[in-house]
């Protein structure tokens, strides 16, 4: 119980401090909200009728002042309205978050699982052809745009192929497609730590014994090696969480998808606090919550760890 309570506290510091800095960037970006709505509506307005818009979004008073009302209303739901379109924040993004959720959850699972078993199979066959496969994904996920990447592939199988629905089309076009860009750019990665933790079992005396009594090497390297390969594919899942998240976004951008990633966009351009902020605020929960799964995870797998 007390272990639970630290790393709960620990978690909740370590939200809050990562939105209190995202809160006073956002404050520091160059462009007032309300100049530039009344900009993009061409409108000229009076310092009343600017002063009236910041009480009315929250603008108003000191910075720190601004953070705990902002925080209140997120705590509770009441995340108000986008500064933009005049629409209830929550709604809006209850709307958008199944797509993001689909896609980067999808993403995320494809690469793991699929980044295991290519891992699994270059151990087995160093320098083979899956050791070969494993490592260009690797070099590819490095150097290739995900852009680009998510281009191609909507021009060969939209346009070249016809074999979807370029300008709009269902779950394939919206979850399967996004989703499986999402995980090309990790698989290769995820296959190359899954590899180590298997190549150093192979290189093990428990594994040469298990040789000596008669079990193939494909099996006592699955047999003595998956718990490894596991452990060192964990370890190293944080970084890929923070791609999944911008590669999630990547995706709906060339897709077409209605998730989060579109409003975060036109947020920018329009300064959008309202809209940016709990978005900040969900991925820092999404960050904290998946990197605390993983450690449980290898506490799982292997008792020794802290």
């Amino acid at each position: 119980m007390a272990a639970s309570a630290h790393m709960l506290g620990r978690l909740t510091l370590s939200w809050l401090a990562v939105v209190a800095a995202a809160f006073l960037l956002l404050r520091l970006m160059p462009g007032d909200p309300v100049e530039v709505f009344l900009s993009h509506v061409n409108i000229s307005a009076g310092p009343e009728t600017v002063a009236a818009y910041r009480v009315q979004w929250g603008l108003d008073g000191s910075v720190a002042g601004q953070f705990l009302r902002w925080l209140g209303g997120f705590l509770t739901f009441d995340w108000g309205v986008s500064y933009q379109t005049g629409r209830p924040v929550a709604t809006d993004f209850a709307a958008r978050v199944p797509y993001s959720a689909a896609i980067g959850f999808g993403g995320m699972s494809l690469a793991v699982i699929a980044g295991y078993a290519l891992g699994f199979l270059a151990a087995h066959h160093p320098d083979g052809v899956p050791d070969k496969l494993s490592r260009s994904l690797a070099v590819a996920g490095q150097a290739l745009p995900a852009f680009a990447v998510g281009l191609i592939l909507l021009w060969v199988l939209g346009v070249q192929l016809r074999w979807i629905d370029a300008l709009g089309g269902g779950s394939v076009e919206r979850i399967l497609l996004p989703a499986l860009l999402v995980a090309f750019f990790s698989i290769g990665s995820m296959s190359r730590l899954t590899r180590a933790g298997f190549l150093e079992v192979k290189s093990s005396p428990y594994f040469r014994t298990a040789l000596a009594k008669g079990l193939s090497p494909l099996g006592a390297l699955w047999h003595h090696g998956r718990v490894a390969g596991a452990l060192t594919l964990i370890a190293g899942l944080a970084p890929e969480l923070a791609w999944i998240v911008g590669g999630t976004a990547v995706a709906e951008i060339v897709f077409g998808v209605p998730g989060l990633s579109e409003r975060v966009v036109q947020a920018v351009n329009h300064r959008d606090y309202a809209i940016l902020q709990p978005y900040i605020a969900l991925v820092a929960i999404w960050m904290a919550v998946a990197l605390q799964g993983a450690r449980l995870l290898r506490r799982v797998f292997d008792p020794r760890v802290a």
